[in-house]
């Protein structure tokens, strides 16, 4: 049972407003509601790793190549060895129309739990996870708590919970491969939701208890981690969540591969893959914070995307910077401030071209008509409708684009690779959740919500029910 918040708790935030309608309005009462349901997490034993922080990892799609091998050195049994998983050691890569990860991953799974590594909870619970990042981290010193647990999945056509990003069919097949033969969820997805605050007591309530773990990640980030099993206390978010919906701030493409499996195996009762490991965020008590996600073009060196740019007729606006990253950076959030669409362009070699314009001739000639104008608008629309398709003629394929979160690390990509770098300003989280009450889904990879939740704190398996 957990003990109640002591008065004057400074870590507890007054509640903000919430808005009127859309995603988790406590007072839209969705088709179902939300239902989390706990479940007996699996967790890594002390005392069998060096440290619970080098087990850790980011979420599978924020790790670049450098940073998954200085995962896999910090500890072996590391969790990116189970969501970004090598061949078999004795694959030669000789067939390559047999991939062997997602049973490499299997066998490792089945390996940690066999010799001790990882460790089922005696008894299913909801955990409380918080997160407070560094104050000289990137996004400053913020506070965030929110309920992991086994959400029920449901399709966008129930009203529940809303996507906000499209997805592409090759990473989505790639999460449901793992999934299929790991037979766990491997990391919780980050949601939205605004609720009455009956979830939020519960989590202010257990934070004054003593944490299962409490770790530090390299990036300076402390994590905690309770569990709620209180049958009353499990009521109390039950009842809460029941009249909220909730909005995918991150995991779009895990989220389809949940509705995926939910379908393969929809002829099993009471079946597992109903429902998804999630973590739920009240953001009425806990704001996120968002991110933009870059674009690296592999096979289109600057010099050309430079060259293809009709600055007469179409209005294109070009400067030159030499300056450090976060001032260009900084060029960037300016020129956005004053309307229109911005890029930042660079081949990774320190100098920087500021990109504005076009003319709204040109967006109506080359974005779809059949949208809001606030999504037609959008930096990410006019980067894949405008430039990447009309201008530049990129394929829209991994071979040619990349996604990545850190904008030093897509510099880097496209000096690795020959290409250009296109760094973008994030969107107001207000646009998203206003295009996303109409149904509207953003480009896709356009938003990084944040922080994001740590994987290897808690892990799902199916066989546990």
């Amino acid at each position: 049972m957990t003990a109640p918040r002591a008065a004057g708790d400074p870590s507890a935030r007054p509640a903000a407003p919430a808005l009127p309608g859309g995603p988790g309005d406590p007072g839209h009462v969705a088709t179902a509601g939300l239902s989390l349901s706990p479940f007996r997490g699996l967790r890594y034993v002390p005392e069998r790793v060096g440290t619970l922080a080098a087990v850790t990892s980011p979420p599978y799609d924020v790790v670049d190549p450098h940073r998954r091998v200085s995962l896999e050195t910090a500890d072996p049994h590391n969790v990116v060895r189970l969501i970004l998983p090598r061949p078999e050691p004795e694959d030669t890569g000789e067939r390559p129309d047999r991939d062997t990860r997602y049973r490499h991953a299997a066998r490792l799974l089945e390996g940690w739990l066999r010799e001790g590594v990882l460790a089922p909870d005696p008894q299913p619970a909801l955990y409380v996870y918080e997160q407070l990042t560094a104050a000289d981290s990137p996004s400053g010193e913020l506070l965030q708590r929110g309920l992991i647990g086994a959400l029920a999945v449901s399709g966008p056509e129930g009203g529940v919970v809303l996507p906000h990003e499209d997805v592409m069919p090759r990473p989505v097949a790639d999460r449901v491969g793992l999934m299929r033969t790991t037979r766990a969820n491997l990391e919780p997805l980050l949601l939205t939701y605004r609720g009455k605050g009956g979830a939020a007591g519960v989590i202010e309530r257990a934070v004054q208890g003593e944490p299962l773990l409490t770790t530090t990640t390299s990036d300076g980030t402390r994590h905690r981690l309770w569990a709620v099993t209180n049958a009353a206390e499990l009521a109390e978010v039950g009842r809460d969540l029941a009249t909220c919906r909730a909005l995918i701030a991150d995991g779009h493409h895990r989220w389809e591969m949940y509705l995926r499996l939910q379908r393969e195996n929809r002829h099993l009762p009471f079946s597992p893959w109903d429902r998804g490991m999630v973590l739920l965020v009240d953001t009425a008590r806990y704001p996120l914070r968002v991110r933009a996600i870059h674009r690296v073009l592999y096979r289109l060196p600057l010099a050309e995307a430079l060259a293809a740019l009709d600055k007469e007729s179409d209005g294109w606006r070009v400067r030159q910077l030499t300056a450090p990253p976060a001032t260009a950076l900084a060029e960037l959030a300016a020129a956005k401030a004053e309307g229109g669409n911005a890029f930042l362009l660079t081949a990774g070699d320190g100098t920087y071209h500021l990109l504005s314009g076009p003319d709204e001739a040109l967006l109506e000639r080359t974005v779809p008509t059949d949208k809001p104008a606030e999504w037609r608008h959008l930096d990410a629309t006019v980067l894949h409708a405008t430039l990447l398709e009309h201008v530049w003629h990129v394929p829209d394929s991994s071979e040619d684009i990349g996604y990545l979160h850190a904008a030093a690390a897509a510099e880097r990509e496209a000096a690795r690779s020959g290409g250009t770098a296109v760094l973008l300003h994030p969107v107001d989280e207000a646009v998203v959740r206003r295009l996303a009450e109409q149904g509207v889904t953003m480009p896709r990879k356009s938003t990084s919500f944040g922080p994001k939740p740590a994987t290897g704190l808690v892990l799902r398996s199916l066989e546990l029910g």
